[in-house]
């Protein structure tokens, strides 16, 4: 109910009256709470944004890694936790060309015929009844794991190597792609590289292999911790002995990069 108030007395002597203010009126409205939905659009906003920021650092790398040498996430690790690592990065041209040959031969025979991702190889694997059993990596998808990606088996892992795979097929080439692998690969326990793994178990630099000798240092990549290249088992003779075989064959498969 309005009620009236006396403001004073005006001009001849008329008193004048206002309505006095109800009491919504009289208080200024309460600042509303902060709700949740300026929160919850700052958190899509930041799950939005880092993944576009991950791309963006990720092509920046892969644009730097076509003329620095980069390291593998093994050996951030070792150096995370400092243990040592033993890596000498040389150009493509100071390894000897049958170690190219037998990467290509043992790892990735389409190697210079896809782009990054080997998509026949990719739906055999996939549309197999019984499950995967055997791998479709090829060697540009080893290699932006073992620079960009996390060890082991995973889904996530895989989903994510193949657009990466694409990306570097495309901005480092295939002497390039290869270059960085065979400078990141383990052979050994903190031996990265083909120059430090030639030097630790022959004794002498990757230009000057063997084709035996680059076989048994490729044969043993499944499973360095393991083969020993200086003293191969049986097995890892034998594994060698095909490898060669293949590498006689391979001809031209490799000439995209060879040193």
């Amino acid at each position: 109910m309005m009620e009236a108030s006396v403001q004073g007395t005006g001009e001849g002597g008329i008193q004048e009256t206002r309505a006095a203010p109800r009491d919504d009126e009289a208080r200024p409205p309460a600042a509303a709470p902060a709700g949740r939905a300026p929160r919850l659009r700052r958190l899509v906003r930041l799950l939005v944004l880092l993944p576009v920021m991950a791309i963006v650092l990720v092509l920046i790398l892969a644009l730097v890694y076509r003329a620095v040498d980069p390291p593998s996430t093994l050996m951030l690790g070792r150096w995370l936790t400092a243990r040592p690592v033993e890596r000498d990065a040389v150009p493509l041209a100071a390894m000897a060309p049958s170690l190219v040959q037998a990467v290509v031969a043992s790892e990735d025979q389409r190697f210079c015929l896809h782009g990054g991702v080997d998509w026949e190889a990719l739906g055999q694997v996939v549309s197999d009844e019984d499950g995967p059993s055997r791998g479709a990596s090829t060697v540009t998808m080893q290699t932006v794991k073992n620079v960009f990606l996390w060890p082991g088996r995973s889904y996530l892992r895989k989903a994510m190597e193949i657009p990466l795979a694409l990306v570097a097929d495309q901005i480092w080439g295939k002497r390039r792609t290869m270059e960085i692998y065979l400078n990141v690969a383990e052979w050994g326990d903190g031996i990265y590289g083909a120059e430090a793994a030639s030097r630790h178990w022959f004794g002498k630099s990757a230009r000057d292999l063997t084709r035996s000798e680059a076989a048994l240092l490729v044969a043993s990549l499944p499973n360095p911790a393991a083969r020993n290249p200086a003293r191969p088992s049986r097995g890892l003779k034998a594994l060698a002995g095909r490898l060669q075989s293949r590498m006689a064959r391979i001809g031209p498969l490799s000439a995209c990069a060879r040193p």
